[in-house]
């Protein structure tokens, strides 16, 4: 089978290596395209192997990579986390899929690749009618909002969120989240189209930060429909936008640290917490698969069930090869996407924007 190996750790937006074997050494990418890798054998009664569609590129995955993410798996290995496709073969013990049929899910490592394997109990079947390539952007970014916004902070129709870094997979993600939940929402992105796109969404208000002031134009916004302030902030962003917008914040407000994709970690005073009554939720999703797996498992069904009524539409960006992995992973970095970026596996075209 095909499959991306990351063989060293550094920037994947380089120009990719040759297939294994192929003067891999001096090539200055840290990943690989390997031809003919070994399909993965089913390794228990109840593992199912499924035949990836597409699999969706997540900044975590690019930190990954470079060897600055929190989990620093042993190399060399597959990337890639959250997918679909179809299931290709099932163990004797399997009960709840069947040869052909449509899954998604979202594993440690290894999506990066023609063919996956994992336990029929970490598959979710896609609803028929669901388009199968955009099932394959849903369980990481829609996951990361849904636990985050429903489950940690219980959004509801009283409240205000504002969700920084809104045109990228989880902002997307969070803000038709924060209106299923009937709450207003208030947007910050970078980039008149970004801005444009999200209004479309029917965001309540949004904030162009590369021309306008977050705080002040906020303020005026707040003060135009009679709000006091901010109950709900989604933050994948970190750095100085977050120093700037906890002033936006109310009393007993929540704050949901998501990311740092700006490369600063910011500082959230504990004496202003304390003053002010704030909750700070750090939220990193994955472990909930170990810790709440039930928590992570509704989830997703409730994700999958609102995007079948078509109450979230997954928008995808741009769409590449394998062979392309480099220009998928340049579109994250370079802040180029508005939505998901995903590789299709068994697309022989090159890179298509869907915007």
């Amino acid at each position: 089978m095909e499959a991306l190996l990351c063989t060293r750790l550094g920037d994947p937006t380089s120009s990719i290596s040759a297939p294994t074997g192929k003067n891999s050494e001096s090539s200055s990418s840290p990943i690989e395209i390997s031809r003919n890798h070994p399909i993965p054998e089913l390794d228990s009664p109840t593992a199912v192997r499924v035949k990836v569609k597409a699999t969706s590129l997540n900044f975590a995955n690019y930190l990954e990579i470079l060897g600055k993410y929190q989990e620093k798996p042993l190399l060399p290995f597959i990337p890639g986390s959250d997918y679909a496709g179809t299931v290709d073969a099932v163990g004797p013990a399997v009960t709840k899929f069947k040869v052909g049929d449509h899954v998604c899910s979202f594993a440690d490592l290894g999506s990066y690749a023609t063919f996956i394997v994992q336990d029929q109990s970490l598959l979710f079947g896609v609803p028929k009618g669901c388009d199968l390539v955009a099932a394959a952007a849903l369980p990481v970014a829609f996951g990361t909002s849904h636990v985050a916004l429903v489950h940690r902070a219980n959004l509801n129709s009283s409240q205000v969120l504002l969700v920084l870094g809104a045109a990228g997979g989880v902002g997307v993600a969070a803000v038709q989240i924060g209106k299923v939940c009937g709450a207003v929402v208030i947007a910050v992105a970078r980039g008149a189209e970004k801005v444009q796109f999200l209004k479309s969404l029917g965001v309540d208000y949004v904030v162009d930060s590369t021309n306008q002031n977050v705080t002040a134009s906020v303020k005026e916004f707040l003060k135009s429909r009679n709000l006091k302030g901010v109950d709900v902030l989604y933050d994948p962003v970190g750095g100085k936008l977050t120093k700037e917008t906890m002033k936006l914040l109310n009393w007993g407000a929540q704050i949901l640290v998501i990311g740092f994709a700006s490369g600063e970690i910011p500082v959230i005073p504990a004496n202003i917490a304390l003053v002010k009554n704030w909750t700070v939720h750090g939220l990193y999703w994955g472990s909930y698969r170990t810790h709440r797996p039930a928590v992570l498992e509704d989830s997703i069904c409730e994700l999958l069930s609102w995007m079948e009524k078509g109450l979230i539409t997954i928008h995808i960006s741009h769409t590449y090869s394998l062979s392309e992995a480099n220009l998928a992973f340049s579109a994250i970095k370079d802040r180029k996407a508005i939505g998901k970026v995903l590789i299709l596996l068994d697309d022989l075209g090159g890179v298509r924007s869907k915007l």
